[in-house]
């Protein structure tokens, strides 16, 4: 079975390449729906398959620019992209890119990136789980209520409301985004891309694992205009993150391409899907994606404490990171296609009562 293993030149290793394929569609589709990346699980994948950290955050960040920046055209087209609110992000994103990169390069030569890469991504993963499900159960708990006093159900309303807390700021500049249709001080969003920036750079991802989520609970985004917007911040940080590896010798461009084929037909799907599936419907989605990563992460870091298990938990991450990835894929690609067969019939009907 050699020939499903290609050596990597630069990074010295030889690795599954139907896996980097199954990595690229789906994380494709994935990412054009959730409106990032999608390297929250492409990084600990590449790892999974065999790279080492360093060269599993460079490379995934090289090929998450070139399809972000297809996604982002698509969800420009929808009108799901405020531009004014991702520019003022990118001074943010920048400056903490570049701190996280520095730091994993400290680390790598301390021998110690692999470990500490890993538990911060599980940390993260646990917080953004426990976010995504409060906000949930909280959402349901006031239709619940508003159901029982006889009211409508008002559907702009969220779980979790941090982001009316954050608008009473008022440290000047004051900024109107009207894409998002938010009113509140520049310093928020700045704030928070920086803080997602320093992720960007240290975990390997755009920074949508956090900004999405972010842009919801914090700066006060609807949903969709918070899956287009990250994805645009997606697309900047990752030409600048791949530039910045790039020249730090860390990124292994054959991965990236074979993975960028494969995720520039995916992210149209998935930029398609977020017509037909919206709010609350991506945000359980989102939820039940982070957990799965989280479980094949842990499994990673367990050899280490308890090394008996290494090989065990070596297979089964590596199929859980790969399965999660394409029923994902597949689930939101069945969804758009019913959103839009659903689309057409109400056409079809509505030319023939007009015929």
């Amino acid at each position: 079975m050699d020939w499903l293993y290609i050596l990597m030149p630069i990074a010295g290793v030889k690795i599954f390449w139907p896996g980097l394929i199954i990595l690229g569609i789906g994380v494709g589709v994935i990412g054009g729906f959730f409106g990032m990346g999608g390297a929250w699980m492409v990084t600990p994948g590449l790892n999974i398959l065999g790279f080492p950290m360093a060269f599993a955050i460079g490379t995934d960040i090289a090929h998450m620019a070139g399809k972000s920046l297809i996604s982002t055209m698509r969800h420009g087209k929808f009108g799901n992209v405020d531009y004014k609110l991702g520019f003022i992000m990118l001074f943010g994103t920048i400056a903490g890119f570049e701190i996280g990169a520095q730091m994993i390069m400290w680390l790598e030569r301390i021998g110690k990136v692999d470990m500490v890469v890993r538990w911060i991504y599980l940390l993260l993963l646990a917080f953004i789980t426990w976010m995504v499900f409060s906000d949930v159960a909280k959402r349901k708990a006031k239709e619940k209520a508003a159901i029982a006093a006889g009211q409508e159900v008002d559907k702009m309303a969220t779980g979790l409301e941090w982001h009316k807390t954050l608008h009473k700021i008022k440290i000047p500049p004051m900024i109107h985004l009207d894409v998002a249709g938010i009113y509140c001080s520049a310093w928020l969003p700045i704030a928070v891309s920086f803080f997602t920036g320093w992720l960007a750079g240290i975990l390997g991802i755009g920074g949508g694992l956090i900004r999405m989520p972010s842009l919801i609970y914090l700066v006060g985004c609807p949903t969709h205009v918070a899956v287009g917007t990250d994805l645009f911040e997606v697309m900047i940080s990752g030409l600048y993150g791949a530039a910045s590896y790039t020249y730090k010798g860390r990124v292994e461009l054959v991965a990236a391409i074979i993975m960028l084929i494969g995720a520039a037909m995916g992210a149209q799907v998935g930029a398609v899907a977020t017509k037909y599936i919206k709010g609350y419907g991506i945000r359980i989605a989102f939820g039940l994606a982070v957990i799965g990563c989280g479980i094949s992460v842990f499994l990673k870091l367990l050899p280490i404490y308890v090394p008996s298990v290494n090989k065990v938990c070596d297979v089964i991450a590596t199929y859980l990171i790969l399965g999660l990835v394409s029923a994902l894929a597949i689930y939101i690609t069945m969804k758009m296609v019913e959103g839009a067969k659903r689309e057409l019939a109400i056409k079809a009907a509505k030319a023939a009562k007009s015929a």
